[in-house]
């Protein structure tokens, strides 16, 4: 924001920044085909008490005024102390910047808007990744019908990523799936089995409610975690391959 700027750095003006990137953009426009360019950024997550909210909003509005190609976001880790900067005690936001990777993610390839991802609060549940929370609360727009949903409908099933939706819709001219057909073609279930049905079958273990579907799909993820800054597993590499 303004305001984190004028705090962390007073000697520059958001306001030329962007005009810097508005040049940067009509300059790779200009030369498209003879010049293999793109611009990114960098946001620094924790240093001050901006929500990810605004953050994911201003990444938003940088992609579609295509002014960058890619956004990163790296957690703040102190290095040195300051009146302005937080405490070099508090342990860098990891977990944090891992899900803003996710809804990074949603914004670029799955079709949010940051306003649906967020709604009314400034923050992401932690506890769960972006595209579950946001089906969880929007539980009108679910159970889908395998056989019958768009693929712009499978991609906002929570356990579907963008491959899995491409072969959903390539299997279904062949013939009508199958509960067991779905794990083969790339569906994660032990998440999408709560939003799915096939057949008119309810493919969830639990009532078709927040709180049970809620408790059920915590309680089959591992315990969550501080992520260390070496932690390569699977689970928190989530954000690179973008499988949501």
């Amino acid at each position: 924001s303004s305001n984190s700027l004028k705090l962390l750095a007073p000697d520059k003006e958001k306001s030329k920044i962007f005009e810097s990137m508005k040049t940067g953009r009509d300059i790779i426009s200009n030369k498209k085909g003879s010049l293999d360019t793109t611009m990114t950024t960098q946001m620094i997550v924790g240093a001050t008490d901006d929500s990810d909210k605004k953050i994911m909003t201003l990444s938003e509005n940088l992609y579609q005024k295509s002014f960058l190609k890619r956004v990163y976001y790296s957690a703040y880790i102190p290095v040195n102390e300051g009146k302005n900067l937080p405490a070099t005690t508090i342990a860098p936001p990891l977990l944090r910047e891992h899900r803003l990777y996710q809804t990074d993610w949603l914004l670029r390839f799955y079709g949010f808007s940051a306003e649906e991802i967020f709604r009314s609060k400034k923050n992401l549940d932690y506890a769960l990744d972006p595209k579950t929370d946001w089906a969880l609360h929007s539980l009108e727009h679910f159970p889908l019908e395998v056989n019958r949903a768009s693929f712009k409908q499978l991609l906002r099933v929570p356990g579907i990523g963008i491959r899995s939706a491409s072969k959903i819709v390539k299997a279904r001219r062949v013939g009508k799936l199958r509960q067991e057909d779905l794990k083969p073609l790339g569906v994660v279930l032990k998440r999408a089995r709560y939003f799915l049905q096939v057949g008119g079958k309810y493919l969830g273990s639990v009532r078709f409610d927040y709180e049970p579907i809620k408790a059920s799909l915590q309680n089959r993820d591992r315990k969550l975690t501080q992520p260390s800054l070496f932690d390569y597993s699977n689970s928190f590499q989530e954000a690179l391959t973008g499988e949501l």
